[in-house]
């Protein structure tokens, strides 16, 4: 049978980069998931001591009299973190110029659901710990890990709609920049003015590259290097400059599908023209030929889209798991967890993931379609928003990532790591376990020849 996508190739071709992101986020979420056990395993077991001795470890970079001098771990979050957050930044940039956030209609629920899935959790943590010690962890059950999301979602298969997935999609990334924004202001230490004063200075050529139409990538690459080391020195934290580094990255292209294949066209045909049996060597033409092929193919493709496609894998199977592998190893049963403040720091985290990111999303959602400033997507039944919900507070990634920020006392952070493992692991369960037991809707034909190519590959 012709499935209604295949007779569609223009939705075919505009569904196609959701298809493979999910892909790639779902095999990322089980790698995710692994490295959390074997750091969890490895904090518990007798080579526990080198599992926070390696991450210690002082790492060391200077030239001149310029030093950064940091432990391995810090390098993870502040380094390879920064470059997590710019493509976090690439990505909320993309949907909010050509993605589900383009069309003001269709981004009203997304937006209204991360907000409410932001507020919710974050009042539930803050009336736990209000006035005491952990009260600046108010941040951390905000965050929703989009990879380990889509991750349950690919294990539940057809059950789930790729409408579904889109939305759930849009609402982590709305989600992350909520996470951002936390960060900047309300994770930010002493500002050192002088220093970020010369991180804007770095920001403004960026800006005026981007002006000047330049779309290679190494300028950006060496001013981006000048501003991360500048929030880095200057108080703000070192990954917000990879958000703002994103924000400067070009998203137009030079032109267009139809005129990349007319030139393209053109340009095997002369070089079919000097095609000869036995010739090993193209001859100038076609080096000619080539060259101005490739050249057309990247004015095709805007840099932000190329620079996207580039560093997700690498931050989907490198960046996070080494992030999971460093942050989540907490030492269970040492004694540490035991006081009251932290007590309420584990059950803020918890509560605020598993019932304040579920009634948070469902109750905005819910109000903003009553509004009519927002429409449910095509074949998605309420029961199922509620099971993404649920998905939607395993916080991981962000969370641990938040708690870093927040706490300085070790017995604080292990016990907001706690709540984190728990509450993420009981919100996965329970959405599994609501979007399992729900009978699929009946979807809109394109959407769901969508969903059924991208699963069959």
């Amino acid at each position: 049978m012709t499935l209604p996508l295949q007779r569609n190739p223009a939705m075919r071709i505009l569904l196609r980069p959701f298809q493979t992101f999910f892909r790639l986020e779902s095999a990322s979420g089980i790698l995710l998931l692994l490295t959390a056990i074997i750091a969890l395993i490895w904090a518990n077991s007798p080579f526990a001591a080198s599992y926070f001795r390696l991450w210690d470890t002082l790492v060391t970079v200077s030239a001149g009299g310029f030093i950064i001098s940091k432990p391995l771990l810090l390098w993870i979050n502040d380094g390879l973190m920064a470059i997590f957050f710019f493509v976090v930044g690439l990505e909320i940039k993309r949907e909010v110029l050509i993605g589900e956030l383009s069309d003001p209609k269709k981004a009203a629920l997304s937006v209204a659901a991360a907000a409410g899935g932001m507020l919710f959790p974050a009042g539930i943590y803050a009336l736990m710990n209000a006035g005491g010690a952990g009260s600046a962890g108010w941040g951390i059950p905000m965050a929703t890990d989009i990879a380990f999301a889509l991750g349950v979602l690919a294990l539940l298969g057809k059950r789930v709609p790729l409408s579904l997935k889109i939305f759930v999609t849009a609402v982590a990334i709305v989600d992350d920049l909520g996470a951002v924004l936390v960060i900047a202001i309300f994770y930010t230490t002493k500002l050192s003015l002088p220093i970020l004063g010369i991180g804007a200075a770095f920001l403004a050529g960026l800006a005026l590259l981007n002006v000047a139409g330049v779309r290679r990538t190494l300028p950006y690459a060496l001013l981006g290097l000048g501003l991360w080391v500048a929030f880095l020195k200057s108080g703000v934290h070192a990954t917000i400059a990879g958000v703002l580094l994103a924000m400067t990255i070009p998203a137009n292209r030079r032109i267009d599908a139809p005129d990349f294949l007319t030139r393209a066209e053109m340009l095997l045909s002369e070089f079919a023209e000097d095609v000869k049996p036995g010739r090993m060597e193209p001859t100038n033409d076609q080096r000619d030929a080539l060259h101005s092929l490739e050249m057309a193919a990247e004015e095709l493709e805007a840099p932000l889209t190329r620079l996207e496609h580039a560093l997700h894998p690498f931050v989907a199977f490198f960046i996070m798991p080494v992030f999971a592998l460093a942050n989540a190893g907490v030492a269970l049963g040492g004694g540490t967890e035991t006081s009251a403040a932290a007590g309420s720091v584990t059950l803020g985290v918890i509560l605020g993931l598993l019932f304040g990111k579920q009634i948070g999303i469902l109750a905005f959602a819910w109000l903003s379609t009553k509004m009519g400033i927002a429409l449910l997507p095509g074949g998605v039944s309420w029961r199922q928003v509620w099971g993404v919900s649920l998905l939607c507070g395993i916080g991981f990634t962000m969370s641990l990532f938040i708690a870093s920020l927040a706490f300085t006392d070790p017995a604080l952070l292990n016990s907001a790591k706690i709540g984190i493992l728990a509450g993420s692991l009981l919100s996965g369960i329970a959405g599994a376990v609501v979007l399992v037991r729900t009978k699929p809707e009946t979807e809109d034909p394109s959407v769901t020849g969508a969903g059924e190519s991208g699963e069959n590959g």
